[in-house]
């Protein structure tokens, strides 16, 4: 996994906006707040945050039933998971999501990573779906327009991020219906202006289509459905939690929006870990109830430290039970699939 450029741009903005979101903060403030807050209430918010991988590796375990045709070993699922979820803490680039991939096509064989990975397309889109959904729940709560909340710059994010969402979801659409007419516009379009990448391209996008199977199945639909709700609600629930353990006197309904906008916040190019990119949109999102800059900053610090650390050391705990190392993601990303 080679940092290069893009590695670059994200810890530069990053490093920007965790200087925009600490400028003008009382520090000896935030670290008050942090130390009188509430040890317990910030454990419990700390299980619900870790809860949250399980639940994706159960969703991941419908999403790819219909490539194997068999449910897969949940514990393969939960590995990969964590190793995954542990590598975008500490890598560029969102590596995590090929680490994901790549360890369960390991432990996995039969499954193809191009499958694996195509399938996580389809994780992505739901938790878009369903995000958007509970920030619209969250701004029709009375109580969202009693704190006076500017909803001005939310609805443009919510309308570019629901924008870029009916655009994967028309790819993915002919992917699964209309896969032939896709292939032959890519085979039309690739193959005259690249003749030599085209054959690769082509069998990822055909490694692509194998792992939307999902979408083919009512019953597998509902079930992700389910998963991706809880999954959701529990991290919302988190966040809830946090609030209580510092006194900030917001809504629950706070949690679901807020959620939705560091979800849409940490899309743009940042460090490992989402440092920077979480802190600022979470005093952007708490600024939003009235929350001051002090206590807002103590929470998505306190938060972000406390849900980074178990599923960092989990996934390296992974990581080194399966006798895998970082330069064997590295090795597989420059071979031809599989």
């Amino acid at each position: 996994m080679k940092f290069g450029w893009r590695g670059a741009l994200g810890v530069a903005i990053s490093a920007f906006l965790l200087w925009w979101t600490l400028r003008g903060e009382d520090l000896g403030r935030i670290w008050s707040v942090l130390w009188h807050s509430n040890i317990a209430l910030w454990l419990a918010s700390m299980v619900f945050a870790t809860l949250i991988f399980p639940l994706r590796a159960r969703r991941w375990e419908a999403l790819l039933e219909p490539v194997v045709g068999r449910r897969l070993h949940f514990s393969a699922l939960w590995h990969s998971t964590a190793v995954g979820m542990m590598v975008n803490n500490v890598a560029p680039a969102r590596a995590g999501e090929f680490a994901r991939a790549f360890v369960l096509s390991r432990q996995e064989p039969e499954v193809k990573f191009t499958a694996a990975f195509a399938s996580l397309a389809v994780d992505r889109l739901f938790d878009g779906t369903i995000v958007l959904l509970l920030m619209v729940l969250a701004m029709l709560d009375p109580a969202f327009a009693r704190m006076n909340a500017d909803s001005t710059q939310i609805f443009l994010w919510m309308r570019f991020s629901a924008a870029f969402l009916v655009a994967v979801l028309a790819v993915l659409a002919a992917l699964v219906w209309a896969p032939a007419k896709l292939f032959a516009m890519y085979d039309g379009t690739v193959g005259r202006v690249a003749p030599k990448l085209a054959p690769k391209g082509r069998h990822l996008l055909e490694g692509f289509a194998s792992g939307l199977g999902v979408l083919r199945s009512p019953r597998l639909l509902g079930e992700v459905f389910f998963w991706t709700v809880l999954h959701w609600l529990c991290n919302a629930f988190a966040f809830w939690l946090g609030f209580r353990a510092l006194g900030i006197d917001v809504p629950a309904s706070a949690s679901l929006l807020l959620q939705g906008i560091i979800a849409i916040g940490v899309a743009i190019p940042a460090s490992p870990g989402f440092f920077g990119v979480f802190e600022a949109t979470g005093k952007i999102g708490l600024g939003l109830y009235g929350v001051p800059g002090n206590d807002a900053v103590s929470w998505a610090i306190g938060f972000h430290v406390l849900s980074y650390i178990p599923i960092t050391i989990i996934g390296a705990w992974y990581l080194t039970r399966l006798k895998l190392h970082f330069r064997d993601f590295s090795g597989a990303s420059s071979a031809p699939p599989a």
